[in-house]
């Protein structure tokens, strides 16, 4: 015999008792419910069993005229149980504690009296929220094995990587990452970082081809005050403000020729000088340097030093595309889908069959970010409790789809009918422009349900 399944566990906190006694009667059916009166009560039932859900008047004593002690018991239930949602309840025309609540942490808000079927419809969600956010912490704790300082990834590519950056974290060396846009590079570039000695220094970024060349230098190197037009202070660049940390020089296939001698000067002497300035600093950074572009051919068309490389790539990380990522695709879909339906408050927990088809087939050419992007705006626009292949705006139809069987008979259809047009419907002509024979393509035509345009003499 199946057991009853739990009812979700809802603790009501108001002074008034006849209020705790209704509000419990007209709940029980759905709800395991308790009740507080006055903050002490309230703190004491979240120790002595944790809930998902706190209904919580914010007149409380020894002042319940006054929204003080309301306020303070929810700051205290959110220290103390930060994944609860607390449904405020205040006086109508209160809109002052109402906002508040909200900036102090509060779920959601309700005005006195408070209306039961929109309160039912606010328990549900609130509750639903709850449990894609218990859901989602669940799915972090059980794909840790799987990933790696924040990268996700169980197939062996990935593994690959994450054996790479162990080796080269231990390290102090420059390391060259090579990847598709979108692979994670940034992430990978951080993970070197967390696990190398210079973990608690600054990690500094600058994404290279982001930056006006004309602003660039000022960037890295930093300015004096005076030093040019609008130089109204000293400012100190991103290679100075990584010193005791690692710098991540993003798109630096995009670094103009003269930056790149200037860097190169630096890598060489650990030492800068900001411009306008003429005292050399002294700079301790580690380096990791990532780039899309093919830098074997900007090497060879002049538009990247050899010598640059050369002392960049002393260690080299190549990062997957995502459809090299066998079995990954879903792993991340779904660690996204949770994150965002938490973060949206929205009541979406899986993908259709169908997605899950689309998803997986589908070719990525923006990697992980535009798998991320995809399922981040579904969630937002999605109306229902599952991902459809429409709200991901992937293709449903046969290209995206197909399968072998389906796309070789597509593409039979398609030389056969463009076949027959050219021979206008002959099927000994057909046959033999094909190089086929007649009964082979009468039995294709068949299969494939072609209707012929007249009998062949």
């Amino acid at each position: 015999m199946n057991a009853t399944p739990a009812k979700p566990a809802l603790l009501i906190v108001d002074d008034d008792e006849d209020i705790r006694a209704q509000m419990k009667w007209a709940l029980a059916a759905d709800y395991d419910v308790t009740t507080a009166g006055d903050r002490p009560g309230a703190l004491a039932e979240l120790e002595r069993a944790p809930r998902d859900v706190v209904l919580l008047d914010l007149g409380l004593p020894p002042r319940p005229a006054d929204p003080d002690e309301g306020l303070q018991a929810l700051a205290e239930i959110l220290v103390r149980r930060p994944g609860t949602k607390v449904i405020v309840i205040t006086g109508q025309g209160e809109k002052t504690n109402a906002l508040q609540a909200i900036g102090t942490g509060a779920y959601d808000f309700m005005t006195k009296p408070v209306d039961m079927p929109e309160l039912a419809l606010v328990l549900k969600r609130a509750f639903h929220v709850a449990r894609l956010e218990r859901e989602y912490r669940a799915l972090q704790q059980h794909t840790a094995s799987d990933g790696f300082e924040g990268m996700l990834g169980n197939g062996s590519a990935m593994q690959e990587v994450f054996s790479a950056i162990r080796k080269v974290a231990t390290t102090d060396v420059p390391v060259f990452i090579l990847g598709e846009s979108g692979t994670g590079k940034e992430m990978c570039a951080l993970a070197v970082h967390r696990r190398s000695s210079r973990r608690e220094g600054p990690f500094i970024a600058i994404n290279c081809a982001a930056i006006p060349e004309n602003l660039l230098e000022s960037e890295l190197f930093g300015h004096e005050k005076g030093s040019f037009t609008g130089a109204h202070a000293l400012r100190k660049g991103r290679i100075e403000s990584a010193n005791g940390g690692t710098l991540f020089l993003d798109e630096i296939g995009d670094l103009p020729l003269a930056l790149q001698v200037k860097l190169l000067r630096f890598l060489q002497e650990q030492q800068i000088e900001r411009i306008g300035g003429r005292v050399p600093i002294e700079v301790d950074v580690r380096v990791i340097a990532a780039t899309n572009a093919n830098i074997r051919e900007a090497l060879q068309r002049g538009t990247f030093r050899e010598d640059l490389y050369y002392r960049l790539a002393v260690l080299v990380l190549q990062l997957p595309r995502l459809q090299d990522r066998q079995g990954d695709v879903m792993l991340l879909a779904n660690g996204f889908l949770h994150k965002y339906a938490a973060e949206f408050k929205k009541e979406v927990s899986r993908f259709t069959q169908q997605s899950v088809r689309a998803l997986e087939s589908y070719t990525w050419p923006g990697n992980v970010r535009e798998l991320e992007n995809r399922v981040k705006r579904a969630v937002i626009m999605t109306e229902g409790r599952q991902i459809g292949v429409s709200d991901l705006e992937l293709m449903a139809g046969p290209e995206s789809l197909r399968t072998l069987r389906e796309a070789r008979e597509a593409a039979e259809r398609e030389v056969i009918q463009a076949s027959m047009v050219r021979n206008k419907g002959k099927i000994s002509a057909v046959a033999v422009e094909l190089d086929i024979s007649r009964p082979a393509l009468y039995e294709i035509l068949e299969k494939l349900g072609i209707r012929r345009a007249e009998k062949d003499a």
